[in-house]
């Protein structure tokens, strides 16, 4: 047993190598290996401590810990009542591709579409670049699914998520990882302050949860300080409407089924929940960068959705796309 624990620290301690950090107390100092396993870190400066329990690291001060408390319930309680998550890795390794529970197999089959595609044109052109393989940042990790396939393809993925529980969480990235030779690192952290030096990756995704923002202009340039010149960034599946109405009026409905369903208006962090046009618009010159589509075929009921809605005079419903960007470009 002791044996078999040292071996699974010291892969571990090998995923990470090379991974710089930063404090996230004072904001400046830079964050040293405590033991030769590297299972934490201490900030030079401060002290500041980002441990590993459980094959991830703590990064959350206590003052955020508490702020994202109430979301983080009420996140969890709700895929619960989904019916997100098993006790069998044959589900997970399953994903996105095909949901064995059969509880959310309409949003797993956008999801593997998504990913199918973003195998088939994005990411030939991105590994051309990297013959090595990318560092990635997997933003909103959820159950680390996409980190788990991107690794398989030979790339260097950092799983990141605000939800760590074993279910639906970044603990459930452990039924990955005795499938990999080199496990990929999974960090509890909010996408507006992650604990990494800057330029150190080469590609950021957005995995369904760049929605989950409370600003895009800060969640974005939190990313972009990440990423090396020229890198990539990504965003799949948020939902994009043409219209800022038909977003809003989305949020309203969404308020309303919360309260009916969960007794509560899924607000609890005023995340942004959808993107438009406009919003894209706004990032691209704020950023300097350039949005380029990528449309996925979701099959014919759902290209029939805003049909069937102009006729019964509802509002436009989402759609999902891929908005993708190389940054620091000539």
């Amino acid at each position: 047993m002791i044996e078999s624990h040292l071996q699974h620290e010291m892969t571990f301690s090998n995923a990470i190598s090379g991974l710089r950090m930063r404090c996230l107390n004072c904001g400046g100092g830079s964050l040293l290996p405590e033991n030769v396993l590297e299972s934490s870190y201490r900030c030079c400066d401060c002290g500041f401590l980002i441990a590993e329990k459980a094959g991830i690291f703590r990064t959350l001060r206590p003052e955020r810990r508490a702020y994202f408390e109430r979301f983080i319930e009420q996140y969890s309680a709700v895929r619960a009542r989904e019916g997100r998550g098993s006790s069998s890795s044959d589900y997970y390794l399953a994903l996105p591709f095909r949901d064995i529970t059969g509880n959310n197999s309409w949003q797993w089959n956008i999801r593997g579409r998504t990913f199918r595609h973003i195998e088939r044109y994005l990411l030939p052109g991105i590994e051309r670049e990297y013959s090595d393989g990318c560092d990635v940042l997997d933003l909103g990790a959820g159950n680390c699914w996409l980190s788990y396939r991107l690794a398989l393809r030979g790339h260097r993925a950092v799983a990141v998520d605000l939800v760590d529980n074993e279910a639906d969480g970044l603990g459930a990235g452990m039924h990955y990882l005795r499938h990999l030779d080199r496990p990929f690192p999974r960090f509890h952290a909010e996408m507006d302050c992650l604990p990494f030096e800057d330029a150190q990756f080469d590609v950021a995704i957005f995995n369904a949860s760049f929605h989950y923002s409370v600003d895009y202009e800060v969640t974005l340039a939190e990313t972009l300080r990440c990423l090396r010149r020229p890198g990539y960034v990504l965003i799949a599946d948020s939902a994009f409407y043409a219209r800022e109405e038909s977003g809003r009026a989305m949020l309203e409905e969404k308020r309303a089924s919360f309260k009916q369903r969960f007794g509560f208006e899924s607000d609890s962090i005023p995340s942004r929940e959808y993107l438009t046009p406009e919003i894209l618009s706004h990032l691209a010159q704020r950023f300097a960068l350039q949005w380029k589509v990528l449309r996925p075929w979701y099959g014919f009921d759902w290209a029939l959705r805003p049909i069937k809605a102009r006729l019964a005079r509802k509002r436009a419903p989402s759609r999902f796309y891929i908005f993708w960007a190389k940054v620091g470009s000539r």
